[in-house]
Parts: structure tokens; sequence; C-alpha cells
């Protein structure tokens, strides 16, 4: 698991992206948010997740706050 923080992240287009390892950036799709209900995230929100390669290159998986 990979740890990072919220950089952006709009819901209504229901994706955004994570920064990690402090230089780093991966796109995150609501559908990665593993949580019941409305799945979205807030700018500064900690988040474990992983990385995996989509259609469209590297994104985060299994994305759950802490």
């Amino acid at each position: 698991m990979n740890n990072g923080v919220v950089k952006w992240f709009d819901e209504k287009k229901g994706y955004g992206f994570i920064s990690y390892e402090e230089t780093q950036e991966v796109f995150v799709h609501f559908t990665a948010i593993e949580e019941n209900g409305f799945k979205t995230l807030e700018p500064g929100d900690e988040v474990e997740f992983v990385i995996v390669e989509g259609a469209r290159g590297m994104q985060a998986a299994h994305v759950k706050k802490k």
C-alpha cells in the first residue's frame, strides 16, 4: 500500500489526483474509493492506495481514507 494526500478531487466529474512520495501524482477515479455511500475525496485527505495500470496509464485503486 502507498500513502498519499489528495491534491484535488472534482466530485461532479468523479476524479482527481493523489500526491505521494513528495513529487509523484496519480489519477484517482471515484470508483476506486472503498467506502459506503457517496464516494468522494477532499483536498488534504490522507489516503492509502495501490497503483495499477489502467486504460490510460497508472491510476490509484483500493483507495481508503486514513
